[in-house]
């Protein structure tokens, strides 16, 4: 589960068994983990974080969204 970005408490990453699944980013907080799709950006499962929380997320992803997909792409070997 490589980090891609360690924003304030929280940490974006991906899991490597996602392949065959569309691009997305999960971010987890303590116990928490909630994952969003990246195009477009919606979001897939709250985690168990609050509302707030997850627009503050959002905002995170939103700003680095077209970093994520790059990385995406190199992490699973996408052309």
């Amino acid at each position: 589960m490589p980090t891609i970005l360690r924003e304030g408490p929280y940490r974006f990453f991906f899991v490597a068994l996602d392949l065959g699944e569309p691009p997305h980013i999960h971010v987890r907080r303590e116990n928490k983990v909630a994952k969003f799709w990246l195009d477009p950006i919606v979001l897939q499962h709250t985690g168990g974080f609050s509302r707030t929380e997850l627009n503050t997320i959002a905002r995170h992803i939103q700003e680095n969204r077209e970093m994520f997909l790059e990385r995406w792409d190199e992490f699973f070997g996408i052309e």
